[in-house]
C-alpha cells in the first residue's frame, strides 16, 4: 500500500521500508513521528485530506543538503558581487507504517517542521497523556486558556521592523517568530530558510531585520 503525505511544502509518494529526506523535523534520532497531512492512501483520494489517516516513521538522522551557492552581482557604477553559501537542514527517517484509519488515536508523536518553531508548537505535537478524572477536568480548563494571553504578553510588535506590516507580523507569528531576540539571532541559512519558507524574496537582508533587531532588542 501507498501513501502521499505532505510536509515542509511538499508531498510525498511513500510505502512502508522508504528511507526519505525531508525538511527539519523537530525530533531526535530514534524518534517515532506520525505524519497526518496525508492526501491520498491506495485508492482513497482526499478532499483534500484521508480523514482518519496518517503515516508513521522512524528518524534516522539530522543531516544536511548539498552545498548550494547563490551568486548575486549589482551592475551598477559602484556595483558589488556576494557570494553565498547555503545547506539546508534535512531530517533522515524510514517509513514503517500506513494507516487507513485511527491514525487520530494512535498517540504517537506529530510531525513539525523545527524552522523557527515554538516550544509550545512541539509541545502540541508530542502524544497527549491520558484523560484525567472528570471532575478535575473542570479545573484543567482555566489553566489552559490563560495560556495564549501569556504567550501574547512576552511577543514584541514586529511591526517595528521595517516593511513589515500586520499581514508580515502575522506570517511571521505563525513560523513562531514572535520576538526581536529571535530575529537578532537569525545566521545566514536561518534567513535563506525564512526567506524560502514564506516567500520574502529576499525582503530580510534587502530591509535590514536583523540588524534593526539588535537595535531593538536592547
Amino acid at each position: 500500500m501507498f501513501a502521499v503525505l505532505k510536509t515542509g511544502g511538499k508531498q510525498y509518494r511513500v510505502q512502508a521500508g522508504d528511507v526519505l529526506r525531508v525538511e527539519k523535523l523537530a525530533a531526535a534520532a530514534g524518534d517515532k513521528i506520525q505524519f497526518n497531512e496525508i492526501l491520498m492512501v491506495g485508492a482513497t483520494v482526499g478532499t483534500p485530506l484521508v480523514d482518519g489517516a496518517g503515516v508513521q516513521a522512524e528518524v534516522i538522522d539530522q543531516i544536511k543538503g548539498d552545498k548550494v551557492i547563490h551568486f548575486v552581482k549589482r551592475r551598477r557604477k559602484h556595483g558589488s558581487k556576494r557570494t553565498k553559501g547555503h545547506r539546508q537542514q534535512l531530517t533522515l527517517l524510514r517509513v514503517t507504517d500506513i494507516l487507513e484509519k485511527g491514525a487520530d488515536k494512535s498517540g504517537v508523536m506529530a510531525a513539525v517542521g523545527a524552522g523557527s518553531v515554538s516550544a509550545s508548537a512541539v509541545e502540541a505535537a508530542k502524544p497527549a497523556k491520558k484523560a484525567a478524572p472528570k471532575k478535575a477536568e473542570a479545573k484543567a480548563e482555566k489553566p489552559a486558556k490563560a495560556a495564549p494571553k501569556a504567550e501574547a504578553a512576552g511577543a514584541d510588535d514586529l511591526k517595528a521592523l521595517s516593511g513589515v506590516g500586520p499581514a508580515l507580523e502575522k506570517k511571521l507569528h505563525e513560523a513562531g517568530v514572535t520576538t526581536f531576540a529571535q530575529i537578532a539571532g537569525w545566521s545566514d541559512a536561518d534567513i535563506a530558510e525564512m526567506d524560502e519558507k514564506l516567500s520574502f524574496k529576499g525582503r530580510i537582508e534587502r530591509e535590514g531585520w536583523v540588524e534593526q533587531a539588535k537595535k531593538l532588542a536592547k
